[in-house]
């Protein structure tokens, strides 16, 4: 065990599906070394993304309201490491962090819940979502649709569409099959709709200068994951996207690289700006560059979603 004297604090947000992303940790890492159930403690953090609900992420401080708690956590030393859905993780983190290891990806899909699909919806269809990318995608497919904003939990978006608030919702495979729940909901191809960068990954980060943790971490990090869900990052990188931005972007392994493609959508969904190109591993400026692409291809109007 890496120390002797105390279980190893694992963070987490406490929501089901954060907790049993956790736990998912958890275990791996005590097959990984052999550790009995008394090696990690789980230490679930409150974070203000959890708290507020009434208003959109891009509203109220991004990303950070998924991490800031957790992060202020690793550095005042209540936890070691820290569990994290990567499509949550802001683009850029403080170099006192480093990302040590990703799980094996799970579904990167969306699944339409509420009907079996986007033909089947009514006209003038209710959407809710939170997901400027999901919000511009059903745009494009319906243009007719009106979207509203959808926060919570899956329990509570399922209860809301269940008592009649939206005609459909939008919710990630990934998650509903780790809350086992994957008979919800219907599959959208991705070629209909590309996912969020990083979706389906969860990811594992500590403080980077603490290296007998990022050792131990190490031996559970899944390198076809973890380069793929590096050059989705580096894509948002190139276009300096925010949640804010409609931006979606997957990369496939493919032997000894990968296929990347990527997309920018404007808001109602008439506009969409597209690239696919296929890369060497770890080849970061490469898909930086395709961010940037993607912006010199878009209208004044898209880019100047970006340029906030």
């Amino acid at each position: 065990m890496l120390f002797t004297d105390r279980p190893l604090r694992l963070g987490t947000r406490g929501s089901p599906l954060a907790l049993a992303q956790a736990h998912m940790t958890a275990q791996a890492l005590r097959a990984a070394h052999g550790w009995g159930s008394e090696a990690i403690e789980i230490v679930a953090v409150q974070t203000s993304g959890d708290r507020i609900q009434n208003r959109a992420l891009a509203e109220i401080g991004g990303k950070a309201l998924w991490t800031k708690e957790l992060d202020r956590a690793l550095v005042e030393g209540e936890i070691d490491f820290a569990v994290h859905s990567m499509k949550d993780v802001e683009t850029l983190r403080p170099e006192a962090f480093h990302i040590a290891a990703m799980l094996p990806r799970a579904d990167v899909c969306d699944k339409l819940v509420g009907v079996e699909s986007f033909a089947a919806l009514p006209a003038n269809p209710l959407v809710g979502t939170s997901s400027p990318r999901r919000a511009a995608q059903v745009k494009r497919l319906r243009p007719d649709a009106t979207i509203t904003l959808f926060r919570g939990n899956v329990a509570t978006r399922l209860a809301k569409l269940d008592m009649g608030e939206v005609h459909a919702t939008l919710l990630a495979a990934a998650g509903l099959d780790r809350l086992d729940q994957s008979d919800v909901g219907t599959l959208i191809p991705i070629e209909t709709m590309l996912p969020a960068p990083s979706q389906g990954a969860v990811g594992i980060e500590a403080l980077a200068d603490n290296g007998p943790v990022l050792a131990a971490l190490d031996a559970i990090n899944h390198r076809d994951t973890y380069d793929a869900v590096m050059t989705e990052r580096a894509v948002l990188r190139g276009l300096g996207g925010t949640c804010h931005s409609p931006i979606a972007a997957l990369a496939l392994v493919e032997g000894d690289g990968l296929f990347l493609r990527a997309e920018i959508i404007s808001p109602d969904g008439s506009e969409t700006v597209r690239e696919e190109t296929r890369l060497v591993r770890g080849d970061n400026a490469a898909a930086e560059a395709i961010g940037r692409t993607l912006l010199d291809r878009a209208s004044p109007a898209l880019r100047a979603l970006f340029e906030a």
